[in-house]
């Protein structure tokens, strides 16, 4: 899937359960993550410490040798009130009473298959659930938080409010998702599960491996300096959308969590640098311009990304420089004649509150900082570097006409040879759907020559999704961590912050597709 990724696909579900937990019991430095789907786990690398060809033969390996047999892992408890608007209808879509599909829910033991829609959202399976529940014709815009549902042959229980097409037979008050807590998803890949009825208490039994998510769900952590920090700007206009963003929260996927970040890394890597930061502190990301902001007290900061006017206090600076700002000045942002983002670092990097181990705001999962609003301070920690000495610095306006380069994708034989061609010589168009979690095309349809729906599996940040109307959708730092749509090729790791820069109507052309 990509340079960085490898799909590994089994027959079924169980099969699932057992390459995962022989995957997790002894991965190689190198591998990131691995994350379990429906009939498939996928194994994100670095290629800069493991080769694809050793991660391969990694996985035959452990997938060819006859699974051990595997501890149970932690039973959680999950108190349940069989009250969703779903419940007797659903029980009557499977003939029979409501009573019987609360005992056939509560009676069975739930294993934790995988996560993904969400941060700690599980999808849940049992040998003692043999029905299969249709999804709703019409999926609900709002599933309150804590409702427990039914689809397919899975049961989950929606840890915040968000869309979902599930049919609702309970609800719970358990904390199912806390990023401040140091185990933030209650139900974690393997965790056995029963929901009991009415009020009993939430308990994790021990017995194997705990179901918080282990070595990968790093305590969440504050900054403890952040009552010291000095305020450095304060937000008088933030633009159409302005976030707090580092460089993410990468190998968290199997727990249902993004990597998030900047989405021009390259951008925040030279602002940071430009005023002696580390380069994986915070700053801002500004679409499209139009930010202004008061110095607190004196600072550095730098701007880069796109192509606006900059002013200090009404004089004009350069962008890709160094730039005092003293107390009391204001510093404007003007709209993006070229490109799409703004990064704006500030002396000392943007400080507050960690979620999962990141500053960075993700619009999907609504983790970490809200977006900036008119009136907000921005305090700033300490530099780790002097100010370096910047004559000029070398950068290129962003084009409204860029190439990506692409690897392979796991379901490219699911699609035409015409079809794969056409990706990489067409010419594809930037819609008005382009956000921090993906960007959909506009183009000719990407035929294919399988039509059956695809199980969900494992995505990557720059994987080219298909939906049925053939057009390509390619996901962000922000987007899903599974997803149902046959993925024909993955952008480089390398040319993927070109598309942070793309606006709506600008051109996209892939290289390396066929």
């Amino acid at each position: 899937m990509g340079e960085r990724a490898i799909l590994a696909e089994v027959d079924d579900l169980a099969r699932v359960l057992g390459l995962h937990a022989a995957l997790a019991a002894s991965p190689p430095a190198g591998v990131d993550d691995l994350v379990p789907a429906a009939r498939t786990v996928l194994v994100a690398f670095d290629p800069a410490r493991i080769a694809p060809a050793a991660v391969r033969a990694w996985i035959l390996s452990v997938g060819q040798t006859p699974p051990d047999a595997t501890a149970p892992g932690a039973l959680v408890e999950i108190p349940t009130r069989y009250d969703g608007p779903d419940l007797e209808e659903t029980a009557a879509l499977l003939g029979i009473r409501p009573a019987d599909l609360v005992a056939r829910h509560a009676g069975a033991e739930w294993t934790v298959a995988f996560t993904g829609f969400a941060p700690g959202f599980a999808y849940l399976v049992s040998d003692a659930w043999p029905h299969d529940v249709p999804r709703l014709a019409q999926p609900r815009t709002r599933v309150p938080a804590g409702s427990i549902g039914l689809a397919g042959g899975f049961s989950g229980a929606y840890p915040r409010e968000t869309p979902g097409g599930w049919r609702l037979i309970g609800t719970t008050d358990a904390p199912l998702f806390d990023p401040d807590a140091a185990d933030p998803v209650l139900l974690a890949p393997g965790a056995r599960v029963r929901f009991v009825p009415l009020r009993a208490a939430v308990s994790a039994a021990t017995g194997g491996d705990s179901a918080s998510g282990g070595a990968d769900a790093a305590a969440a952590s504050s900054d403890p300096g952040i009552s010291s920090r000095l305020p450095a700007l304060r937000i008088v206009a933030p633009g159409a959308l302005a976030t707090v963003q580092d460089l993410g929260r990468p190998g968290r996927a199997a727990l249902g969590v993004a990597r998030s970040g900047a989405l021009d890394r390259g951008a925040l890597r030279i602002a940071n640098r430009l005023v002696g930061n580390a380069e994986d502190a915070a700053g801002v990301e500004i679409v499209l311009g139009g930010f202004r902001a008061v110095a607190e007290r004196d600072t550095w900061v730098a701007v880069t990304g796109a192509l606006g006017d900059l002013h200090l206090d009404g004089r004009a600076v350069d962008a890709y420089t160094p730039v005092f700002l003293p107390a009391g000045a204001e510093l404007s942002i003007g709209v993006a004649r070229g490109g799409a983002r703004f990064v704006l670092a500030v002396r000392g990097g943007v400080t507050g509150p960690e979620t999962l181990g990141s500053r960075s705001n993700d619009v999907l999962a609504s983790l970490g900082p809200p977006a900036l609003r008119a009136g907000d301070v921005l305090r700033a920690g300490e530099a780790s570097h002097p100010i370096p000495v910047v004559d000029v610095f070398p950068w290129s306006v962003p084009d409204s006409s860029i190439d990506v380069d692409v690897a392979p994708g796991p379901r490219a034989d699911w699609f035409t040879p015409a079809a794969r061609r056409t990706l990489g010589e067409a010419t594809w168009t930037v819609s008005r759907d382009a956000d921090r979690v993906g960007i959909r095309l506009d183009g000719p349809a990407l035929e294919r020559v399988r039509h059956d729906e695809l199980p969900s599996e494992g995505m990557r940040p720059g994987a080219l999704q298909v939906p049925p109307h053939g057009r390509p959708v390619i996901l962000l730092a922000d987007g899903p961590v599974t997803g149902g749509y046959p993925v024909i090729a993955v952008v480089t790791d390398a040319t993927l912050d070109r598309l942070a820069q793309v606006r709506p109507g600008d051109r996209v052309r892939f290289r390396g597709s066929r």
